[in-house]
């Protein structure tokens, strides 16, 4: 089950896509079997009757509202039929509770909502003889609203206002939804006055349309530039070359002129004692500043020198990259289906997460007088349980779509013929993994897991420690977090590139990994020239979609002049288009990677000549005859290229 009793054995051949077996085996029993337990914890809150209370609605005395209730030992109040009741009237709804994320008042079960305004305790009083709601505590009873002496504290405060029932949760909603405003506040510190707040609102709700619209253009243009990137990569590559080369030279020069310029004053003797000590310290700071950026000026420059060509092969990938998207357009909506699925897992664990929270048995708060439910023993570890799902399966599902997306490649990639590709190469990689390689996907995401989780924890303590930690305790808590988070990302590189030789060879998680890293090992130049170039020119292309949908925004709300704050609108369209473009971007990075590994491979095993033709696209051939031409009077590439060792056994 582990990487020390993989079942490959010896290393066998490459061989894309000729020999395919099920991977990880004991890892999918294992994650089936972790699967089992979240629904079993989903289970047990319907058995149980939490999620009853959370759909039908409860009140603050422990009664289920639409439904006859048992009386609870210990409150007076618990035990009502409340079965035509069926709807939570908050005595004060706009009173929320920011830290426990709930509303801090107390629940009533109602027939019906008050659609209209009540003014006076009359009214309460003739609201709830008409439709027989109490809207104030169960204990007072509606004859006696207007004069009861406890009526401000266990009535609601005049007026109330018109609400409305939300149609699944049966939760009675004030219509007018500016009472939450102070809760919106709450989050937004910059805004001093509740004028500017309601301002930048309504300004979004008045041009929601507009928002809409540029979000559209942001999607459009995501996809507009996948295209089109493998067209301009060879341009965005030169200008961020030069920018670097007179960024760093630029640099150097002004230190050293600073320098100059401050041992000139210094040598002047027009400053005081004082100041000539400061002038000399300067003059040193600027000498060792000089000399280091020289030094690093010089070595990135000759770094860049010996990387030109391998520069070359990026450019190369990211061309390929694009005929990728032509011939697999399905590509494309791979965000899609995978923030889907995340929605949908997301909103069943938030649900169940309710659902957990009014489990357990009823205990009356002696001091609000208002019945809590707590899980007390074992079953306090079933939240802890369902966060560790949370992790895992979001994880699995990103997974997936690596997976599928290195499927799906190396069918391009190692099809000769492409007339010959799957009608759905996309649906036919997710039927494969879903056949092969669930278990290797369910391995690599719990090895995600087993280190997010740590950091995850070690940032809620440092969260809760702050300020009164000491200086050392801060600098530890922040190191372990910065640790374990670039732990995390070199795990997350080594698992893609594992799911990639898993898509090519069909071997289990282990292995792949091994081979992979050697791999990415062999060609460290490359990997080095694919992840920062190509990185930034995907960066750049990201900033011109977020740019383009902004000066969109512009123009639309120029002509809009009702809407006087543009900050909030253009803010969410900025924030939507570089999610957008993150997104997709992401997938042709993804795509870039798997070319990557299959080129590696494809120049390992084959040499171009009978019976070893390469399978790469025309682009990448090119760029390989011209390195044949530049390194024929070295040997610099074929280092790189070395054919992997025979028989090696399966690390640990």
């Amino acid at each position: 089950m582990g990487c020390c009793s993989s079942s490959d054995g010896s290393k066998r051949e490459w061989k894309p896509l000729e020999e395919r077996s099920c991977t990880d085996i004991p890892w999918l029993i294992i994650f089936i079997l972790f699967c089992i337990g979240m629904a079993c914890i989903c289970g047990y809150p319907i058995a149980t009757g939490g999620a009853s209370r959370i759909v039908s609605g409860y009140d603050s005395y422990g009664n289920t509202c639409g439904k006859k209730n048992t009386e609870l030992p210990g409150v007076p109040l618990s035990g009502k039929d409340m079965t035509e009741n069926k709807f939570v009237f908050f005595l004060d709804p706009c009173n929320l509770d920011l830290i426990n994320r709930k509303i801090r008042s107390i629940a009533l079960c109602v027939s019906q909502c008050p659609t209209a305004e009540l003014k006076t305790y009359a009214d309460l009083k003739k609201f709830a003889l008409n439709n027989g709601s109490h809207l104030c505590s169960y204990d007072i009873s509606p004859t006696k609203y207007p004069s009861h002496s406890e009526r401000f504290t266990k009535c609601p405060q005049l007026p109330v206002k018109p609400s409305k029932a939300v149609p699944v949760l049966r939760r009675c909603i004030p219509a007018d939804l500016s009472c939450y405003t102070e809760f919106a506040q709450s989050f937004i510190s910059f805004v001093s006055d509740d004028t500017v707040l309601r301002r930048v609102i309504a300004g979004v709700m008045a041009s929601k349309e507009i928002i809409i619209g540029l979000c559209v253009l942001a999607f459009v243009l995501s996809l507009i530039m996948m295209v089109i990137i493998r067209y301009i990569s060879k341009v965005l590559v030169w200008i961020l070359t030069i920018l670097v080369i007179v960024g760093s030279i630029g640099g150097t020069a002004v230190l050293w002129w600073l320098y100059a310029d401050h041992r000139s004053a210094l040598k002047s003797n027009t400053t005081s004692v004082f100041g000539k000590e400061v002038a000399s310290d300067n003059v040193k700071a600027l000498l060792v500043y000089s000399i280091g950026a020289t030094v690093f000026t010089v070595i990135l420059l000759l770094v860049m020198f010996f990387m030109r060509k391998r520069v070359a092969l990026t450019i190369s990938l990211f061309h390929v990259a694009g005929k990728v998207f032509i011939h697999l357009p399905l590509l494309a909506v791979q965000p899609f289906w995978t923030f889907i699925s995340l929605l949908l897992f997301w909103v069943y664990w938030i649900a169940v997460l309710l659902f957990l929270g009014t489990t357990g048995t009823p205990v009356k708060n002696n001091s609000t007088g208002v019945v809590e439910y707590k899980m007390e023993g074992p079953l306090q570890f079933l939240v802890w349980y369902h966060a560790v799902g949370l992790i895992w399966i979001s994880e699995f599902i990103l997974a997936f779509q690596q997976m599928t997306i290195a499927g799906a490649v190396v069918t391009y990639y190692f099809t000769r013929n492409k007339s010959q590709l799957p009608a759905t190469p996309i649906l036919t990689s997710m039927a494969r993994t879903v056949r092969y390689h669930l278990g290797t996907i369910a391995k690599g995401s719990f090895i995600i897991t087993l280190v997010k989780i740590p950091r995850l924890i070690l940032t809620y303590i440092h969260s809760q420690l702050r300020g009164r930690e000491n200086a050392c305790a801060r600098c530890m808590l922040k190191a372990c977090v910065c640790c374990l988070w670039c732990l995390e990302k070199c795990l997350q590189y080594l698992n893609q590139n594992a799911y990639i030789a898993t898509a090519i060879n069909s071997t289990s998680f282990c292995t792949s990994a091994r081979e992979a890293f050697v791999i990415l090992v062999e060609n460290a130049l490359r990997v080095a020239a694919i992840n920062t170039v190509g990185d930034f020119v995907l960066f750049l292309g990201k900033i011109l979609v977020v740019a383009c949908t902004a000066f969109a925004g512009v123009l639309a709300l120029n002509y809009q002049r009702e809407y006087t704050v543009w900050v909030l609108p253009l803010l969410i369209v900025c924030l939507f288009a570089f999610l957008v473009a993150h997104c997709f971007l992401s997938v042709f990075e993804n795509v870039v990677d798997v070319l990557f590994l299959c080129f590696a491979v494809d120049t390992k095993y084959n040499d171009g000549s009978p019976g070893r033709e390469y399978y790469m696209d025309k682009t990448l051939m090119e760029y390989v005859e011209n390195s044949k031409k530049m390194y024929k009077s070295d040997d610099g590439d074929t280092r790189e290229m070395k054919p992997m060792a025979r028989g090696v056994g399966t690390v640990a």
